[in-house]
């Protein structure tokens, strides 16, 4: 398992991977945006010349990502926030708006994962963690992006469910029934406030290379080699690939989609 990558550069593999999009002008909000996906997708907003809050529960590592995009040129803000707590969703909305001025996009991406466990040994406190953090969280960021982006009358959200929220899988009752819930709530949202210039929709990653997965192998919750195995493009996803997923659902390109899940796992729920 290789480390999370470094995000101050692209390789030239990356770079061709990646379309080009242009946010200039615009405001985003990325949760969970100090490590992993959320990091890769606000570097990515941030090169398209979005201003960009970056939001996550450690204050250390996301300043840190923050002011690594201040130096870089870019309008960037660090933000601290639990989404699970209600109120603070609500105060990094009410900054980020304050500091830029708007919310143009949001990717709601703020996830964790529990110990896997039978659904008749399962801990209710990890039940409840899980779900505050994956379902109520997503429930809250979006409550909040919606109330500022009706009043504008547009506005882009993606939240990240998962390959387990179009599936099961033993032991993981808890995470994936949190996941089917972001879409859920995705979908309804989207039939709400389409008419409000407001698109919404879902982003399904599969297996990506992140410090979450590295974890996982390394605590034994996940083998490498069969999760490989189980990938018809026979790797890990990268981070940077479903930051692109996420930039284009919020993209002009996506103009006439809302409401959909996207799966970008490689082919493996195929």
């Amino acid at each position: 398992m290789t480390g999370p990558p470094d995000h101050r550069q692209l390789t030239a593999e990356e770079d061709r991977m990646n379309p080009r999009f242009d946010f200039t002008g615009q405001v985003a909000l990325v949760t969970g945006a100090s490590s992993g996906m959320g990091l890769a997708a606000a570097h990515a907003f941030a090169q398209a010349g979005a201003a960009v809050a970056l939001a996550d529960v450690n204050t250390t590592t996301v300043q840190a990502a923050a002011d690594e995009l201040t130096a870089a040129g870019h309008q960037a803000l660090g933000l601290t926030c639990d989404v699970a707590a209600e109120d603070q969703v609500a105060t990094i909305v009410a900054q980020t708006v304050a500091a830029f001025g708007t919310l143009d996009v949001a990717f709601n991406n703020a996830g964790i994962q529990v110990t896997y466990a039978g659904s008749a040994d399962e801990h209710a406190e990890d039940f409840d963690r899980v779900n505050a953090v994956n379902y109520r969280g997503v429930w809250a960021s979006m409550k909040y992006e919606l109330r500022q982006m009706r009043s504008q009358g547009s506005g882009a959200i993606v939240n990240c469910s998962s390959i387990g929220g179009l599936g099961g899988g033993p032991g993981r009752a808890a995470y994936s029934a949190s996941k089917h819930a972001v879409i859920g709530l995705t979908k309804s949202a989207a039939r709400e406030y389409g008419p409000h210039g407001v698109r919404i929709n879902a982003v399904c990653p599969g297996t990506i290379d992140t410090p979450m997965v590295s974890h996982m192998v390394a605590t034994g919750a996940l083998d490498q080699t069969r999760a490989v195995e189980a990938i018809p493009i026979g790797r890990l996803g990268r981070p940077e690939e479903i930051a692109a997923a996420v930039l284009w659902l919020c993209s002009p390109g996506a103009s006439f989609i809302t409401g959909v899940a996207l799966l970008v796992d490689g082919g493996q729920l195929a």
